[in-house]
């Protein structure tokens, strides 16, 4: 069998009928990483009766001195066929050390164990047995990252939507998506132009550059593989909310009122009191609602880009104005992005997650917000290193460089213009 460049055609056709396909390996991400600096080849292991065996979009790239390539979400192959993977291995380090790369990263979607959020305890699968399997082939283990290092999370959040439904999910997550509904707020599918406000919730995130959503979008768009998601502000039925609550609370605390004349003991004191609370809340709500009305512009306050490939959607990116942050609009987002999807597609993938549970975990607020969707958890293989000039790969490694390079904090775009 030989490795070759293939059609986009017939490498898609490949893609879409492996159970390891993924939007990464697409031609619209190549399309999209194309207008950050990469090259790429879209290439198949083709056996003496023309039949492709295996594929893989491997971007290539240049940078300080290194030309190496990048298999997003690693290849489409059976990786537990090991005469295969060693033979593409084999035929796939000939093909590229004429083309002088230096190396081949993979981060492969495949999940090696399930984890336990409460506990941490993993609960590996037979997928495990692929890391000895790509070790005894000449890949390179990096190290297993915690949080964010890598290129793409090694942990990942994914919620079944065949079974989801506003009973699966936490009291507080239930609470924070009636909040908001509470709040007047709304959510509706974007056009394009929608981009510049999703823009303004992410600023602060990765890859935040003026081009790279616009370029996500206009390029996913074509396939009909993207949406975008904003949420707002109803401000009349945020006031007209209000007003419901405020009275009916009223009510139920002249009831307490009289009971307490009546008798007076604990249980009844600390109803009255929340009471009380809650009156003051309903009160401050009406007063900001009435402030909002009168804004005449539609008040944006949340988004979300959704890619949709084959049974599953993901969600690329999501923010919100942290000035509104009291109407849990991230809470009330991912619900109604659920929502409107579940009819249609089977998982939804909330993204990464830290693998660190516990409470002095910087994103533990990341981590607990996810998990109150009740995602299965699962942590992927991690990242490997092909070495294909092994000399030359093993002095950069320990020079540094690799590091360099690979840490770096955001997606630098080309100038267009």
């Amino acid at each position: 069998m030989v490795i070759k460049e293939i059609s986009v055609d017939e490498f898609q056709e490949f893609v879409n009928s492996s159970p390891l396909g993924t939007y990464y390996q697409t031609r619209s991400y190549a399309l999209l990483m194309g207008n950050y600096g990469y090259d790429y080849d879209f290439i198949g292991f083709i056996n003496e009766y023309n039949q492709i065996k295996a594929a893989s979009l491997i971007l290539i790239k240049k940078e300080k001195s290194i030309k190496y390539g990048y298999a997003p979400r690693g290849f489409i192959l059976d990786y537990f066929n090991q005469e295969l993977l060693s033979s593409f291995t084999e035929e796939l380090i000939k093909y590229y050390r004429k083309k002088h790369i230096c190396f081949i990263k993979i981060n492969p979607e495949i999940a090696i164990s399930e984890v336990d959020p409460k506990t941490g305890v993993k609960t590996y699968n037979w997928n495990y047995d692929i890391k000895e399997i790509l070790e005894n082939n000449g890949y390179y283990k990096l190290k297993d990252n915690l949080y964010f290092e890598s290129i793409l999370p090694r942990f990942q959040a994914v919620v079944s939507l065949k079974t989801f439904n506003e009973d699966t999910l936490t009291k507080n997550c239930r609470n924070k998506i009636k909040k908001g509904i509470h709040k007047g707020l709304h959510i509706e599918l974007s056009e394009k132009s929608g981009i510049d406000i999703l823009q303004r919730f992410i600023k602060k995130k990765k890859h935040t550059n003026p081009f790279y959503y616009k370029d996500y979008y206009n390029i996913f768009h074509r396939e009909g593989m993207i949406d975008l998601f904003l949420v707002s502000i109803d401000s009349g039925e945020y006031l007209i909310n209000s007003r419901k609550l405020y009275e009916e609370e009223l009510e139920r605390n002249a009831i307490l009122n009289e009971e307490l004349k009546r008798k007076s003991n604990k249980k009844i004191i600390n109803k009255k009191m929340n009471s009380d609370r809650k009156l003051l809340a309903y009160k401050n709500d009406i007063q900001e609602a009435t402030e909002l009305n009168k804004i005449k512009d539609k008040i944006y306050i949340a988004g979300a880009l959704v890619i949709k490939y084959k049974n599953r959607v993901h969600i690329l990116i999501s923010g919100y104005d942290t000035k509104y942050k009291n109407f849990a609009p991230n809470y009330f987002l991912h619900y109604q992005i659920m929502e409107y999807y579940k009819k249609e597609f089977d998982y939804i993938d909330l993204n990464g997650m830290t693998g660190d549970f516990t409470k002095e975990n910087p994103y533990n607020g990341l981590n607990q917000f996810k998990l109150g969707f009740k995602p299965k958890i699962y942590e992927y293989i991690g990242e490997y290193d092909l070495p294909i000039l092994p000399a030359k790969y093993k002095k950069q490694r320990l020079n540094g460089n690799l590091a360099k390079i690979f840490n770096k904090p955001d997606i630098k775009p080309i100038k267009k213009g």
